[in-house]
């Protein structure tokens, strides 16, 4: 069975009408805001979502938030992995009013940075760090490194990543195997091939070709794909990575900014990956802008000279606010009460019994659809379940996306913009799934309703 198309449309049109009627405060808002914010938001993927404006939220705690119109919803977005703690986080709250009384930025360490160190040290299994503002910034600073290390130009990537805003990473291949700027892409600084090689994700062959032309640096790579939805690594692809990239010389960094849902110290350690940079951002301040990336001893005794010279504040690594005691207070109150096991023993049962849900409804409806988990991270999909980026780019279907997401947003729901991703906290609970599981099959029941599919 496929979805009707003509009741697809037809019901987004209901569900995008309903929208603008519970939410009139929010669309004054929207109105208000775009008379000196570029489109009506402070950042531009904050329009992107279903309906015909934002909705403005009011506040927001624990795994739910409240909008200006004064409705409730849970959230199974938590700011894309930025709030996996949870929203509002008390301790968090302490430790930033404590350390804002007590100074901000004075560019200098404080006791709170050392014990930053040693936890990420203990969580993520590579023993030298230092700090971020966000995992873009992280990414691009590790990619700096990896290119002075081996005195090699390019970064490779797998097919339809995402690293954040960093140029080297915005690319993907074309039908005929060029590197091209991704769709979307703005501006970019320097034709894509040029820094850039990209594979496929799961495609051994492909990367062992790509780097035997020597001059790849560093493969910069999520050890499962996430923001093209989830896509998971075939059983040995890891193993196989790491031996690749020893034999052609090249640094394997690890992005766990997403799969840090994997567990307390990311995919890398659930799986036993032997990184030479982990990067990991968001979640790690409690929603301050925080983020970090480790190395190995190795690495670290090769870069201490070239750090340690009076033009270190000129070596393209840095960001005045970068490490300052705010964000390191932050990161200390997250780290020491949140994000660990028993955080995890939590919310991934919880990611468990919604993809149990969402398959039930997708098979009673008899549809070729998908759900895929990744620790207390889940989606589902309007396909097979893909085996690269692009696979996952070739199944996205935007207007069906819209209606599940602008459905489940009408009932007090919201979901991941970009794809169909839910992700959990330990504030969350098991009716929250229940309500989750109750909404989605409503809405594969009003799509394929009698008569109506083909």
């Amino acid at each position: 069975m496929d979805v009707n198309r003509k009741r697809l449309s037809d019901l987004l049109a209901i569900e995008e009408a309903r929208f603008v009627d519970l939410h009139p405060t929010s669309r004054q808002r929207s109105i208000d805001a775009a008379e000196h914010l570029l489109g009506g938001v402070p950042m531009p993927w904050m329009s992107r979502w279903p309906g015909a404006f934002p909705i403005f939220f009011a506040e927001a705690s624990g795994a739910r938030f409240s909008d200006v119109d004064g409705l409730e919803y849970i959230d199974l977005c938590l700011g894309d992995t930025g709030a996996m703690a949870g929203h509002g986080l008390p301790q968090v709250a302490d430790a930033l009013h404590r350390q804002a009384l007590r100074g901000i930025t004075t560019m200098l360490p404080n006791g709170d940075a050392a014990w930053v160190g040693s936890e990420l040290a203990r969580r993520f299994g590579l023993p030298v760090w230092q700090m971020a503002m966000t995992a873009t910034d992280a990414n691009r600073f590790v990619l700096r490194f990896a290119r002075h290390l081996t005195g090699r130009p390019k970064t490779l990537v797998m097919d339809w990543c995402y690293h954040g805003a960093v140029d080297e990473t915005l690319a993907v291949l074309a039908d005929d195997g060029r590197v091209i700027a991704r769709p979307g892409s703005i501006g970019p600084q320097i034709e894509p091939s040029h820094t850039t090689r990209v594979v496929q994700f799961n495609d051994i062959d492909a990367l062992e070709s790509a780097l035997a032309a020597g001059d790849v640096a560093c493969v910069l790579m999520e050890p499962a794909l996430t923001n093209i939805g989830i896509v998971l690594p075939e059983p040995g692809y890891l193993e196989a990575v790491r031996a690749v990239t020893r034999r052609h010389d090249v640094l394997l960094v690890i992005d766990e900014t997403h799969t840090i849902c994997a567990g307390p110290g990311g995919a890398a350690v659930a799986w036993g990956i032997d990184a030479d940079f982990v990067v990991i951002g968001k979640t790690i301040g409690g929603g301050m802008p925080a983020a970090a990336y480790g190395m190995t001893n190795e690495i670290a005794a090769r870069l201490v000279g070239p750090l340690a010279t009076t033009a270190v504040d000129t070596s393209g690594i840095g960001g005045t606010l970068t490490g300052n005691a705010l964000a390191i207070a932050a990161v200390r109150a997250t780290l020491s009460t949140c994000l660990r096991e028993q955080d995890f023993a939590v919310a991934v049962p919880l990611a468990t019994a919604w993809t149990a849900g969402v398959a039930a409804a997708i098979a009673e409806a008899e549809l070729p659809w998908h759900v895929q988990q990744l620790g207390c991270r889940a989606e589902y999909w309007f396909c097979p379940p893909p085996r690269n980026g692009a696979a996952a780019a070739a199944a996205i279907d935007t207007e069906l996306e819209t209606f599940m997401h602008l459905w489940a947003l009408n009932r007090g729901i919201l979901l991941t913009p970009f794809h169909n991703m839910a992700l959990f906290s330990p504030h969350h609970s098991l009716s929250d799934v229940d309500r989750h599981t109750e909404v989605f099959r409503a809405a594969v029941s009003a799509l394929v309703g009698e008569g109506l599919v083909g």
